[in-house]
């Protein structure tokens, strides 16, 4: 029974130690040996046939069988000592993690030592800079306070977690109540040195004001928005006064005069008090930023009140004189306080980047602008991105309808100025040489309107531009009817609008009616003109697209205008095809009535067909050498001619009568 017992644990043994090749391999470099047993490969018969290789080597077997017997009982030994050393290192290894939990209860309490040594000294520092707080405060001592209550402040965030310890608590509270007295203390001596009502104290700020705000720097934020605020508040209250509603100081028309207080004031607080505010609270440009917000307000309250006595050169003067204020702070500020919660930034709805505002108008034009030609024009800033543009002329913008009809009432006066401009000097002279001539008049309109939109642009991108471009739209077709519809050749006994059958009804069958050079010419003129027109208000619609607020590009549309210019064109081609049509009907009304039965012999050119050409050689040159800058034109004025004579020519030819058969054998 135990030898079968054996005999499994001897194959289970051999089931557990079949290694893989890669894990022999490692072993045999590990432990290099050449005995036959440590093979992987061992072969128990050949082994045994390597002892034995002979009968007479069978004497030796008791010897043989003897040294394996004692090599196993060595390696028995060898397995006893690892397994028991094992045993060891478990025991030994209880006994190193008993040492070390030792050691780590050491390092818990060595660090439990280490706070608390610590904590006792913060709460002694806490303890006697309390104590030292609460004796500065009471003797202003600001500039040492300023250093303290940093420090103590802290102090106290490490006791954050302790707070539940009443003396930890009761230091706290103790700190938070010399925070308040702190605060009350230096607003109480900034009234004092610089009361609400009265006259501001004399000579420069005490260095306990200077150090005072060091300490508001430390303290809750509305200690130094409140120091700021009244302090400001203060320095404008004379601005207030010296610019009231009812002073005549105040209205537009010496608005420099608030700008040029405020720049005074500016030099007076550096030279005074630019040392006892921080760098960093910014003091002049809160000043200059308050007194533009302080002035927006009084000049839209003054503007509603007189609103009836504001004239487009005062309101053009004002808008000037502000925004190249405007520009001076952005020279000398870099505007990081209008971001800032203490004072209230203004959105500014004036165009600060529109890629237009650089244009500026010929001086030819400026004359058209204004009432009599002496008003400078109001330039953007040079400083880019200027972030106070807007700041205060945001007051004028709901003013800008005086600007917007004014700039009707100019535009009227030009249009009447072309028309009877056009009476006096009558049409172009032909100029065949280069071509039909643009009317110069419609070149002054779009040199004006340019001037317009600049200028609109920089007072406003809002609603004005919208209101600009409705102005802009009526008097593009007031130019198209009243100078190009309207001084298209005429009849004697025409005296309604242009009817192309009327104009030439009278002129069937007569070489009299006939158009003449000039009134050809003057057609092409018009013609030229139009299509100048039709292609320059498409690039007023873009323009005025890109400076408009974009949402309000949906609502620039001169699509209207546009179809406008492209009548008078169609009108102008179909009156030209009309007159050389009509300048030809007789010679096919001759030819119609010609008696072709009489006719015996052929010659070499019918009357007709002489008249025919000769009406065609005098008018398609002229409207040629007219139409040259403008070939489609010329184009199409042929291809309508050619569908309204060839039906007609071969109308007539219909009606001719047959011809006599000596005639015909002639032809033939």
């Amino acid at each position: 029974m135990m030898e079968e017992e054996e005999l499994e644990f001897v194959e289970e043994l051999e089931a557990v130690l079949q290694l893989t090749p890669e894990v022999q391999l490692a072993i045999e470099q590990v432990f290099p040996s050449q005995d036959p047993l440590d093979r992987a490969d061992f072969n128990a018969v050949e082994y045994i046939n390597t002892l034995f290789p002979t009968e007479q080597s069978l004497a030796n077997i008791d010897e043989v069988v003897n040294k394996i017997r004692l090599k196993i009982r060595r390696l028995d030994d060898n397995i006893r000592t690892v397994v028991r050393g094992q045993t060891n290192v478990g025991q030994d290894g209880r006994q190193v993690k008993e040492i070390t939990r030792d050691i780590k209860q050491l390092d818990h309490a060595k660090r439990h030592l280490t706070t608390s040594i610590t904590t006792l000294n913060h709460l002694h520092m806490l303890a006697g800079g309390v104590d030292s707080l609460e004796a500065m405060t009471r003797r202003r001592q600001y500039g040492e306070v300023a250093n303290l209550l940093q420090g103590v402040m802290n102090v106290l965030e490490h006791f954050h977690k302790y707070m539940g310890i009443p003396q930890i608590r009761q230091l706290s509270e103790r700190v938070k109540a010399a925070q308040t007295e702190l605060g009350q203390q230096i607003l109480a001596d900034f009234e004092e040195a610089f009361p609400s009502q009265g006259t501001k104290r004399p000579g420069g700020p005490s260095n306990v004001l200077r150090d005072a705000c060091l300490v508001a720097n430390i303290l809750d934020p509305r200690i130094k928005q409140e120091i700021i605020k009244k302090f400001i508040k203060q320095h404008l209250s004379e601005y207030l006064v010296l610019f009231q509603e009812n002073q005549d100081v105040a209205w537009l028309d010496k608005i420099d005069r608030r700008y040029a207080w405020i720049k005074r004031q500016l030099v007076d607080y550096e030279e005074k008090y630019g040392r006892m505010f921080p760098r960093e609270w910014y003091m002049t440009e809160r000043i200059a930023v308050e007194f533009c917000h302080v002035t927006r307000t009084e000049l839209a309250k003054i503007m509603r009140t007189r609103a009836k006595e504001i004239e487009v050169k005062l309101l053009l003067f004002a808008i000037q004189r502000t925004t190249n204020f405007e520009g001076f702070l952005a020279k000398r500020f870099s505007g990081c306080t209008l971001t800032d919660g203490t004072l209230k930034k203004i959105e500014s709805p004036l165009a600060s980047t529109n890629p237009f505002l650089e244009d500026e108008p010929t001086p030819e034009m400026e004359e058209l602008a204004t009432e009599k030609g002496d008003l400078d024009h109001p330039k953007k800033p040079k400083v880019p991105d200027n972030p106070f543009h807007g700041i205060v002329s945001k007051c004028f913008e709901p003013h800008l309808y005086v600007y917007i009809e004014s700039q009707d009432k100019n535009l009227g006066e030009l249009i009447d100025r072309f028309v009877a401009d056009f009476k006096a000097q009558g049409p172009p002279k032909p100029n065949t040489d280069e071509g039909g001539a643009v009317l110069p008049s419609c070149a002054d309109l779009f040199v004006y309107y340019k001037k317009c939109m600049v200028q609109c642009s920089q007072l406003s991108t809002g609603e004005p531009m919208i209101a600009l471009t409705t102005i802009f739209q009526k008097y593009l077709r007031e130019y198209a009817w009243k100078i190009l519809s309207g001084n298209l050749p005429k009849t004697t006994t025409s005296s309604g609008g242009l009817t192309i059958s009327s104009l030439l009804k009278e002129k069937e069958g007569s070489e009299v009616a006939k158009f003449t050079l000039e009134e050809l010419c003057l057609i092409c003129s018009i013609l030229s003109t139009a299509e100048y027109c039709l292609a320059t208000t498409q690039q007023l619609e873009e323009k005025l697209k890109e400076k408009v607020d974009v949402s309000l590009i949906e609502r620039i549309n001169l699509t209207g205008e546009m179809d406008t210019f492209s009548t008078v064109i169609s009108s102008s081609i179909q009156l030209l095809v009309q007159d050389l049509d009509a300048a030809c009907d007789p010679a096919l009304t001759a030819m119609s009535k010609m008696p072709w039965q009489n006719v015996e012999h052929v010659g070499d050119q019918s009357p007709y067909v002489t008249s025919v050409i000769l009406h065609i050689k005098q008018n398609v040159p002229i409207i040629r050498d007219n139409l040259a800058s403008t070939r489609k034109y010329f184009t199409q004025f042929c291809i309508k001619f050619a569908n309204s004579f060839i039906p007609k020519f071969i109308t007539h030819l219909f009606k001719c009568k047959p011809i006599s058969m000596v005639g015909a054998e002639q032809v033939r």
